[in-house]
């Protein structure tokens, strides 16, 4: 960081809590704290994914029930774990980080309790925006945690682990999804149920007592404006193949999102105490990853969302073969991440393994638009899931690592907010757009057709990330 950026961010310095986090009580080694805090991270991502697979079965049980209704079950969620990541980071400052990871804990496994005992599509979208709620607080507060008990030499490894556990676990929803649902669909949130109460149990224990300090409050409107205007943008998006581009709906929708989303980005820049600082993005490496994550992640939600979609109403397969085809897919993501990303971004660094991770990606939506046929495959889906997971595994935790090295270490909880905020949000208005591109097919062939066309989009999409690749997390070369 250079001086200018140091002296935006001096108003907000305050005590090295990554470097002397003082706990109080019997301190856990920090991997320990990584294993703990990693529970979280699985429990969030895991349940953004989970549902997946998931959607025809909660659609037979709630009769009626639209796939632009469904995929506000995703969205819903997607949509207030974005908002409320930068709100409850920044609230996370004020107070003692342990205690705030346990409550999002809490929070996140009551709510899992209520979905799997909801009796309608909008009751289970209202309590996964509960559920958000809780997995928005355990995000930033785990990390938080893991940068606090990490020598800074070491944090960018243990981010890159965090991020690939949980990316993992992200993509592993679907899988683990198809298991549950052979019994039936409640149990994919039965399922946290016990898994958090034993995370809060270890984690009231183990987890060092890592001390707030005097940041500022974030204010409230900023998180219902950053939350309307990406709902609204959202729902134009979802609701444009079926009502058509010159509804007055569409357009009221549209004109919403650009207005609240507007003055968020106003009030950014005009207010004393933003709740995104624009100061962030001063941050050469930080406003690279950011530019990238946007992309990519549509095009990462779309995809777990289409081969879920796809094998269950085009092929006709169960929800159990659909994870289990998908498997190979997900195991990737630690195996390139753990095993070959931390040595690639040493010889070659950052911006070179994010453009390979990108390539690789791109080329298994390319081949699940030129190669998928009307006649089911398994060895195709293990082919085709093969380099998305390598793409991923090479990209998410390096993107992450990324923004979180140049990061001072007031700013830990907010900036990982904020780079995950961009992540959420990218995610639902990925779904979106897939969802509105194959409408509603009435034919398999008119169904393969909408399923291409989807995902030729999504490798448009997601090339969009090569350019801040190139621009912003390039080395420069160093001068004579």
């Amino acid at each position: 960081m250079n001086s200018v950026e140091r002296g935006t961010f001096a108003r907000a310095a305050a005590p090295d809590l990554s470097v002397s986090p003082a706990p109080r009580r019997p301190s856990a080694s920090p991997n320990t704290v990584l294993a703990i805090v990693c529970v979280g991270i699985c429990l969030a991502n895991l349940d953004l994914f989970i549902v997946n697979v998931a959607l025809p079965s909660i659609g037979r049980d709630f009769k009626g029930a639209s796939l632009d209704d469904m995929s506000w079950v995703l969205n819903g969620y997607a949509i207030a774990y974005a908002a409320l990541l930068v709100f409850f980071g920044r609230l996370a400052e004020r107070h003692r980080r342990n205690l705030s990871f346990l409550l999002g804990v809490g929070l996140f496994t009551v709510a899992s309790a209520a979905c799997a005992a909801a009796n309608s599509v909008a009751m289970l979208t209202a309590f996964r925006i509960v559920q958000a709620a809780g997995a928005a607080l355990m995000t930033p507060t785990s990390l938080g945690l893991l940068l606090a008990v990490f020598a800074p030499e070491k944090r960018g490894s243990a981010v890159r682990t965090w991020t690939a556990i949980g990316g993992l676990a992200a993509a592993l929803g679907p899988v683990v999804g198809g298991m549950l649902v052979t019994v039936n669909w409640r149990w994919i949130f039965f399922v946290n149920v016990p898994i958090g109460l034993a995370a809060m149990a270890i984690g009231w224990w183990r987890l060092p007592e890592i001390e707030g300090h005097d940041a500022p409050r974030p204010k409230f409107l900023d998180a219902v404006l950053v939350t309307g205007g990406i709902g609204a943008l959202v729902f134009a998006i979802v609701k444009v193949s079926d009502w058509g581009m010159r509804a007055p709906a569409i357009a009221y929708s549209f004109a919403v999102a650009a207005i609240l989303l507007t003055v968020f980005v106003w009030r950014c820049f005009r207010t004393e105490n933003p709740f995104v600082d624009p100061a962030l993005f001063r941050i050469r490496q930080f406003t690279g990853a950011a530019l990238v994550m946007a992309p990519y992640s549509a095009a990462f939600g779309a995809m777990l969302l289409s081969v879920a979609l796809w094998e269950q109403t085009a092929w006709g397969w169960s929800a159990l073969q659909t994870g289990l085809a998908i498997a190979p897919g997900p195991l990737m993501v630690p195996i390139t991440s753990l095993l070959f990303a931390n040595r690639l971004i040493a010889r070659f660094g950052a911006a070179p393994v994010v453009t390979a991770g990108i390539v690789v990606f791109a080329a298994g939506l390319v081949a699940w638009a030129t190669l998928i046929g009307p006649e089911p495959s398994m060895a195709f889906v293990i082919m085709g899931m093969i380099p998305t997971g390598i793409g991923v595994g090479l990209t998410f935790p390096t993107l992450m690592g990324v923004s979180a090295a140049g990061l001072p270490p007031s700013s830990f909880a907010t900036g990982s907010g904020v780079i995950n905020m961009i992540r959420q949000a990218s995610l639902a208005v990925g779904v979106a757009i897939f969802v509105a591109i194959i409408g509603t097919p009435t034919s398999l062939p008119e169904r393969l057709v909408a399923f291409q066309r989807g995902w030729w989009v999504m490798v448009a999409i997601v090339a969009l990330g090569l350019l801040p690749t190139y621009f912003y997390l390039r080395q420069k070369p160093k001068a004579a």
